[in-house]
């Protein structure tokens, strides 16, 4: 887990809403006194020390409505997939909703030109080139046979900063998030990551 302890000593800068929030919470009319003052300074402290250390989960952050795939599918139905939902990769599940493998485009692109580093360039270069259909192998293969496996999953309560850093050292845009019995409840991508509130800054 990241480390989210702020020590005492280090300023916490207090917004408004902390403010507000704190005046809400001390009943009566508040005349500023010193005594008042301090009280409410307390308050406001506590609630922006709160906010600054709170830790966002993936499941904050993730998407419920997970578009799979089953290991059996054809790749042109895993394309069709993909594309009728503008997405750029899905988990492939088995028939207990588990996560066995990720499809993205990069694996289609592999299958059809033989490299990791390829790109969709590279196969317009060749079609206009008159060159071999690149299609070809990948009408006849399944999912299971392009899919990344074993697929890296993510838990609903691991941090944002946590799954970034795997995302990092994997060098993976996508992770099927998974509850205690390993099954599929959502999705995280790089983009979501990169969306999620930081530390000290507007919820």
């Amino acid at each position: 887990m990241a480390d989210t302890s702020i020590k005492a000593c280090a300023p916490v800068q207090i917004s408004d809403d902390d403010i507000f929030t704190a005046m809400r919470e001390i009943s009566g009319y508040l005349d500023i006194t010193p005594s008042d003052f301090k009280e409410l300074y307390l308050k406001a402290y506590q609630h922006a020390l709160s906010r600054l250390t709170r830790v966002v989960r993936v499941k904050e952050v993730m998407t419920t409505n997970v578009i799979t795939a089953k290991p059996e599918f054809r790749l042109e139905k895993v394309a069709e997939l993909m594309a009728v939902n503008h997405i750029s990769g899905l988990p492939v599940v088995d028939e207990n909703y588990r996560p066995v493998g990720v499809i993205s485009e990069r694996d289609f692109l592999y299958v059809m030109v033989g490299r990791k580093s390829a790109n969709l360039m590279e196969i317009i270069v060749q079609c206009l080139r008159g060159k071999n259909c690149l299609m070809a192998p990948v009408r006849i293969k399944l999912a299971q046979d392009i899919m990344t496996s074993p697929a890296i999953i993510v838990g609903g309560d691991d941090s944002v900063d946590d799954v970034s850093s795997v995302f990092a050292s994997k060098g993976i845009n996508r992770a099927p998030v998974v509850d205690s019995a390993q099954r599929i409840i959502g999705i995280v991508t790089r983009g979501d990551l990169m969306k999620a509130p930081v530390a000290g800054g507007e919820q």
